[in-house]
């Protein structure tokens, strides 16, 4: 049986490129994106890959996220945490507010 894997921010990058190592291993995928939709459709378009979008700073919505895949596909078993934000700052000059939400 193909197991299920959801690859947060899994729509770009080095996510998008997880996200395509696990379906070519046979695995059913969900991608969540966040802020680029176009990005988002040419992912399911060219690949197949299903994406959703979700959050991942929202508790709630990362619930919400979890609880539709699992709905759609079954039991989450493999979960790859991708997403980041990248506001990058050197030590010295990160804000509290930078180090609180990861963004530095």
């Amino acid at each position: 049986m193909a197991r299920t894997a959801l690859v947060t921010g899994g729509t770009r990058g080095l996510g998008a490129a997880i996200a395509l190592a696990l379906r070519d291993r046979h695995c059913r995928v969900v991608a969540t994106w966040h802020d680029d939709a176009q990005a988002a459709r040419r992912m399911e378009d060219e690949t197949g890959v299903t994406t959703l979008r979700a959050d991942v700073t929202d508790f709630a919505a990362c619930a919400a996220a979890v609880a539709d895949v699992e709905r759609r596909l079954g039991p989450v078993d493999i979960l790859v945490n991708n997403a980041g934000i990248t506001a990058d700052a050197a030590f010295h000059r990160m804000e509290a507010a930078q180090w609180r939400s990861g963004a530095g």
